[in-house]
């Protein structure tokens, strides 16, 4: 399979990328930007030191100069990205993967996205096949410290938090390296720390808040501790889950609306986008509050140019990714977590509270299906519902006025993922039982 993925650089560490293959990939970035200077972090993994300098090598040998900004989450390396004068840069991370894992988000200027859209097939082409020998002379390499500068930025966004207990399970991932500074300086709020320890290992669970069982030791701490909010980032604290006082889980597209409010407060009449599994609920949350509700296909880098073109000011995707213009158009686990304490703080409401008050239909969650002809059974879903309103998006989206359908095809793996959602708990059923029987087994 492929290193080379619709969003980033991915692989297995070292047979899919060891240092020679992360050498050419940074020749072949600084090659397709032709760029002067870009900025580089990485993650906390074992074998990131190594792979980070190994791509700056390749940088480097393309005259290209490095900011080097050391040990940083995604977000705070978009922040530098952003922030400072450069070209792009690229965060050597594996976001969620597991330990063996290694890989690169890589940006262009203003920390836009490349993807398999723009950007990351030439580079794959570059490194499969292009001359990368040195060109000009050699970039320098300057080691920039701008933890404290991005620790202050997200802080700022604090408005009117009330004294309250939370409890963080960082997993052992990159939210641990900035994120406690971050709410150190919000007056009144009493962290209880899971997994704060940086370890590329990840000796306690998967740094992946998607997956339930991830949140286990999350529930049970808020439930011991009496909190009322809890929070999980993944291993490059980009995403950020939510779960209640009860240990439920708040899923993003309700975290999208309570983000909304205080952006819209804020912005009166402004975009806020959202991804097309997310509930209807949005839409109609977006609109009663005088926003612009903004549906977009699945994947950050459509989230964040679409961002742009309809001048939208946040929103969220339901896989935990919440975005904001006022930080570079980019996603940001912490600051999705402080925006939501803003608001649950105005409205005097415990998570709890302001997520039953939205959970007016009935969805299924993302449910797959391994599938060898992915095209015949969307097609299939398509001809069987053929009196709906049916839109292309992002696969295919069946509307009726009391229930919805979303079949899409994986990028990198021979699955469907369908979202479906109804206005009653039998109607999702009946209409599950029905997907279900065309579509095949779920896995």
């Amino acid at each position: 399979m492929s290193i080379f993925k619709a969003y980033d650089i991915r692989g297995t560490h070292p047979d899919q990328i060891d240092e020679a293959i992360a050498r050419r990939i940074g020749a072949a970035f600084a090659r397709f930007l032709d760029a002067r200077t870009l900025v580089v972090g990485r993650d906390m993994r074992t074998m990131a030191p190594a792979i980070q300098d190994a791509v700056i090598d390749g940088i480097l040998s393309q005259g290209c100069d490095v900011l080097d900004i050391g040990l940083a989450s995604t977000p705070c390396t978009y922040y530098a990205i952003g922030k400072l004068p450069c070209d792009g840069g690229l965060c050597v991370t594996a976001s969620h993967n597991p330990k063996q894992y290694i890989g690169f988000k890589l940006c262009r200027e203003e920390a836009r996205p490349l993807s398999a859209d723009y950007g990351i097939p030439d580079i794959q082409k570059l490194v499969e096949e292009g001359d990368l020998e040195p060109r000009g002379e050699r970039g320098t390499r300057d080691q920039i410290d701008i933890r404290d500068e991005f620790v202050a930025h997200i802080a700022a966004f604090t408005d009117g938090i009330k004294k309250t207990r939370i409890v963080v399970d960082y997993a052992n991932g990159m939210g641990a390296a900035e994120a406690p500074a971050i709410f150190s300086r919000i007056p009144g709020v009493d962290v209880v720390p899971l997994y704060e320890e940086l370890d590329g290992t990840f000796p306690n669970h998967e740094a992946n808040p998607l997956k339930e069982s991830n949140l286990d030791d999350l529930r049970a701490a808020v439930k011991e501790n009496g909190a009322p909010l809890g929070l999980a980032f993944d291993g490059d604290a980009d995403r950020c889950a939510f779960v209640d006082e009860e240990g439920r889980t708040v899923h993003a597209d309700l975290i999208t609306v309570l983000i909304a409010r205080g952006m819209l407060e804020r912005h009166p009449g402004k975009g806020i986008i959202y991804d097309l599994r997310s509930s209807k609920v949005v839409a109609e949350e977006i609109q009663r509050m005088g926003g612009r509700p903004v549906r977009e296909r699945v994947g950050h880098s459509f989230m964040k140019e679409t961002m742009r073109e309809k001048d939208c000011i946040g929103g969220g995707e339901l896989s935990g990714h919440f975005y904001f213009a006022e930080n570079f158009f980019t996603d940001c686990g912490v600051l999705a977590a402080i925006m939501v304490m803003n608001q649950l703080s105005k409205e005097g409401r415990s998570l709890k509270v302001a997520a039953d008050e939205l959970r007016r239909y009935f969805p299924t969650g993302e449910i797959n299906f391994k599938v060898e002809d992915k095209a015949a059974l969307m097609k299939a879903v398509e001809t069987k519902y053929s009196d709906a309103t049916i839109d292309h998006l992002d696969g295919v989206t069946v509307t009726y006025p009391d229930w919805w359908v979303n079949v899409r095809p994986s990028n990198t793996e021979p699955y469907l993922r369908m979202c479906l959602e109804a206005d009653t708990e039998e109607l999702m059923e009946a209409r599950k039982a029905e997907l279900i029987a065309l579509l095949g087994t779920p896995v």
